[in-house]
């Protein structure tokens, strides 16, 4: 990634904020931006997502009572933990609100739904903009998904874009895996279209699972899931789950892979898994849902980038790297931070990107990637 120059004065600020699919909380980042749109973070600081709050975006991930209401007062109340983070954000960098050009806030995915049956679709993120923007009387953009779904796309992923903006000036044919709740991959093939897709589960079932069985939140390392054996009859399975199958465009999230979705998988097998085995099976899913999507639609990638929350899983990233020695001996695995980034801002980065793009009149969606009919300003404006 080619980092901005502070001798150059033309660059802006601008803060992202992010709160994935796995829900391990709040990361937000300040970032200046050169006028060709290449970022450096200056600044990078998260919180865990208060109790109460967690508990209840959960609860609106499937139908429950009173949805409106519960997810109007949790959008409030996203809002000002969000508002939080920007406060220390620009404490930690001595600076004020006039000093930032906007805050590209993602929300939080509550469903995700972009193609329905009768060709439209909407996807959900939860968060009130209009408060955010009141509370650090900065300009707030969010609500990026619904231009591209009214497009006809998907809405997501996202990050390819931005993934090209900042690695994609290169001869090699590399591959960006972004390792959150959901795993997705972009594309760079050099004089070809980029590319990009949800693969299937990243850290969500790995988190859903550990949390089911041991009260925990993630599994720190994977030394649980190393601990275990893959069950063969378990992952055969999973993987004839038909989203894996599906052709490109393609984005899932926890609409389809969850506690339920898991629990029926697992009352197929003819007998029940260790817990720690199922584990250890689920990784190899990541793992393997990962690197065939990879090597489907890239077969002569040089190079795979992996970033994200899921770098901190140890095993996963050892299976990864294993499954696509397998494949192609010569291909490259390297983390953010092989790179001297930090794995964990990129997602809040891009979302600073998605910001400028909007406030310098860009379209940030790459049809390809979504399925929209063309290129669109992504967003929506709250004015401070």
């Amino acid at each position: 990634m080619q980092m901005t120059s502070h001798k150059d004065q033309n660059y802006q600020l601008f803060i992202g904020i992010m709160s994935g699919t796995s829900m391990d909380g709040i990361d937000g980042v300040l970032c200046s931006i050169n006028p060709i749109g290449q970022s450096e973070v200056l600044v990078h600081t998260s919180a865990a997502f208060s109790p109460g709050l967690k508990e209840v975006l959960y609860e609106l991930q499937a139908p429950t009572d009173n949805e409106l209401h519960k997810e109007a007062l949790a959008a409030n109340q996203l809002a000002q933990e969000y508002a939080l983070i920007v406060q220390r954000i620009l404490k930690l960098a001595s600076l004020t609100p006039q000093h930032i050009v906007a805050i590209g806030a993602h929300g939080q995915t509550i469903r995700h739904q972009p193609i329905l049956l009768n060709g439209d679709g909407y996807s959900w993120q939860c968060l009130n903009g209009a408060l955010l923007a009141e509370l650090t009387g900065i300009d707030v953009i969010n609500d990026f998904r619904s231009r591209d779904i009214a497009a006809h796309g998907h809405g997501a992923p996202l990050v390819p874009a931005f993934h090209h903006a900042q690695f994609g000036n290169s001869t090699d044919s590399k591959a960006i895996l972004n390792l959150g709740g959901i795993a997705n991959l972009t594309l760079l093939n050099p004089n070809q279209p980029i590319l990009g897709f949800d693969t299937g589960p990243g850290n969500l079932l790995l988190d859903t699972w550990i949390f089911e069985n041991k009260q925990l939140n993630y599994d720190h390392h994977g030394q649980w899931g190393r601990s275990g054996k893959i069950n063969i009859e378990l992952f055969d399975i999973l993987l004839k789950e038909p989203y894996f199958s599906l052709p490109i465009p393609k984005s899932t999230g926890r609409d389809l892979f969850n506690l339920k979705w898991l629990l029926n998988q697992i009352a197929l097998c003819s007998t029940k898994p260790a817990a720690e085995d199922i584990q250890a099976t689920l990784v190899s899913l990541t793992a393997r849902s990962v690197v065939l999507s990879l090597f489907t639609h890239m077969p002569n990638c040089q190079e795979l980038i992996i970033c994200g929350g899921g770098t901190k899983n140890i095993f996963l990233l050892e299976r990864i790297a294993q499954m696509c020695q397998e494949h192609q001996a010569s291909l490259t695995v390297l983390t953010a931070e092989d790179l001297g980034l930090d794995s964990q801002t990129i997602e809040g980065m891009a979302f600073a990107w998605l910001a400028w793009c909007f406030c310098s009149n860009k379209p940030s969606n790459i049809p390809e990637v979504t399925g929209a009919k063309g290129p669109r300003i992504l967003g929506s404006l709250h004015r401070k």
